[in-house]
């Protein structure tokens, strides 16, 4: 039986414990609040880097976000290739609306998720894409900027083709040397853009 030097130690380091815990998660609570704006505008400025981006010859363009997502048949049709589309920009100059930016993510990346931000025009051309996220490996997959970005500019195409014995049509571009996982991911990604900004605009596709 525990005597009362025991059990006064015991209710004592319990109560230490107790204060301990309701600090810590006050202190958390306060720095997250703390923190929550200036993320949040961080994130909102790497988004519109990303939507300028692949909007690069024009000046003076506005991204509208709008409540746009594309029907559960191209949902469907695009979770079998992992690819998933996320938030919807018009890229507005002046009062015309001159295309589309789609938040498009692969989850079949060699490292994870890519996340890219791809500009479609009102014409159905994929104007050029930008990368939000990857996590590649250094070397090979981490190339995809260098090595697909410009290759996928200005492409009056409805989808886009890799290859690995060099491009020879518009809509093919070169795979990745020894980065093909990456390469099928970012073409995915790309082709479920165009899909979605094709079926929101109501057009027809580039043949």
């Amino acid at each position: 039986m525990q005597s009362k030097s025991e059990m006064k130690t015991m209710w004592k380091e319990t109560l230490i414990l107790a204060v301990i815990t309701v600090l810590s998660g006050f202190l958390l609570g306060f720095v997250h609040e703390l923190t929550k704006e200036p993320i949040r505008l961080q994130q909102e400025k790497a988004v519109q880097e990303a939507c300028r981006a692949v909007f690069p010859a024009q000046t003076g363009v506005d991204f509208v976000k709008t409540d746009h997502t594309p029907s559960i048949p191209l949902q469907e049709e695009l979770k079998q290739e992992g690819v998933t589309i996320g938030s919807i920009y018009l890229a507005v100059k002046g009062q015309e609306q001159i295309g589309y930016v789609v938040e498009t993510t692969s989850s079949e990346g060699y490292g994870g998720d890519i996340v890219l931000y791809v500009g479609v025009t009102n014409e159905g051309t994929l104007n050029a894409v930008s990368i939000l996220s990857i996590s590649e490996t250094p070397g090979l997959g981490m190339q995809a900027e260098k090595v697909l970005l410009p290759q996928l500019q200005n492409k009056a195409v409805s989808s886009i083709r890799y290859t690995k014995s060099g491009s020879s049509a518009e809509d093919e571009i070169d795979a990745i040397s020894g980065a093909t996982i990456t390469t099928r991911a970012v073409t995915n990604a790309v082709n479920g853009a165009l899909k979605t900004a094709l079926e929101i605009g109501g057009g027809e596709a580039n043949e």
